[in-house]
């Protein structure tokens, strides 16, 4: 006759904690499985059923249904091992501080796991686990922009306020150019790679169709954008797309409601004052130099490059601009506003050397 599971006392609260732990879509398998153990053991079921259902040695049953009844919840924690000791300590982390702060070998520019432990005339794998213990990652780099700008706070400033506290009975864009787009065409599919999972396939090879430069105004009241693609980027273009951003609003065009326009000091948008004689209800807006971060259009420039640029197809320009117009048309039918932010960058932040970085 099949042995019954021994009784053993679940609280509510630790019931509610094991289901939870059994039914956990994070949850570590094992801790699953003895999660399972216990609910089944408080049902009162038998060993061998037990063993038979998760699929498991009745004596795995046995051992956390003691481990629980003797610990609770803590008893299902994997007991506490000596291990292996660490034979690489702070010394050898130090000295992998002090190679990476050197040149690195004759003939690259960066080190790696492997040239470090030749260096050290230690194991790849060691260098590896210290630098992955330290969070470390010699791969990885970010990129930074200081300003040198010298009213970059006033202009940064008026940007920003712009944002956060538009002018009344006024509207405010922001507005920037793409440049050579490249209408590249090539096979595309999708493939399953070793490990079964399936993912898209371009030919390595492709052809180049030419390129395009495209124009936009971001709204930021609304999120909706006004585009228009070009052959060049020239002052004349950037005018003429001007003259079409001012009749899409017409309490604009009728002097109505002025017009604020954010944008860079590239040099097509500077020397336009002709044109703003022309149009006194506009003013641009220019951001500090090397603060392009400061241009909101450049948040939708970033979401029309994944969905349209980087895995697209082209076989002519005209196809390419059809196509960034489909997406500008289709995307305004449920834009947003986008909500502005940036995260502050600090000087004490950057550090030459990793070592310096620790310390």
């Amino acid at each position: 006759m099949p042995r019954k599971a021994k009784s053993i006392p679940v609280t509510d609260e630790e019931k509610t904690q094991l289901k939870r732990l059994a039914n956990g879509q994070k949850t570590e398998k094992r801790m699953v499985e003895r999660a399972r153990i216990i609910l089944k053991c408080a049902e009162g079921a038998s060993i061998k059923d037990i063993a038979s259902e998760i699929g498991i040695r009745q004596n795995t049953v046995i051992k956390w249904r003691d481990r629980f009844s003797q610990n609770g919840l803590s008893g299902l924690e994997d007991a506490e091992r000596n291990g292996r000791p660490h034979i690489y300590g702070n010394e050898f982390l130090q000295n992998v501080l002090q190679v990476i702060d050197t040149e690195p070998p004759q003939g690259t520019t960066v080190w790696d796991g492997k040239s470090i432990a030749e260096r050290l005339g230690s194991s790849p794998d060691a260098v590896w686990r210290v630098l992955r213990d330290n969070n470390i990652n010699l791969a990885r780099k970010r990129t930074w922009c200081v300003s040198t700008d010298a009213e970059f706070a006033q202009k940064a400033a008026d940007i920003v306020g712009l944002y956060l506290n538009p002018p009344e009975n006024a509207l405010v864009i922001s507005l920037d150019e793409k440049p050579s787009m490249q209408a590249r065409s090539c096979p595309q599919g999708y493939v399953v790679e070793r490990d079964s999972t399936i993912v898209r396939a371009m030919k390595s090879t492709y052809r180049r169709n030419g390129t395009l430069n495209l124009f936009a105004a971001l709204d930021i009241a609304t999120g909706k954008v006004i585009g228009e693609t070009t052959e060049r980027k020239r002052r004349v273009d950037f005018l003429k797309f001007m003259d079409q951003v001012y009749q899409e609003y017409p309490s604009v065009a009728a002097g109505k409601q002025e017009l604020h326009v954010i944008m860079d000091n590239y040099c097509i948008h500077k020397k336009c004052d002709e044109w703003l004689q022309a149009h006194p209800n506009v003013q641009f807006h220019y951001t500090p130099t090397s603060a392009s971060w400061l241009n909101m259009v450049e948040i939708w420039f970033n979401i029309m490059t994944r969905k349209v640029l980087k895995h697209g197809s082209f076989n002519s320009t005209e196809e390419l601009a059809h196509k960034i117009r489909e997406y500008i048309i289709a995307s305004t039918g449920k834009a947003h506003p986008f909500i502005w932010k940036k995260r502050e960058v600090k000087g004490s932040q950057i550090h030459d050397t990793i070592a310096n970085l620790r310390n």
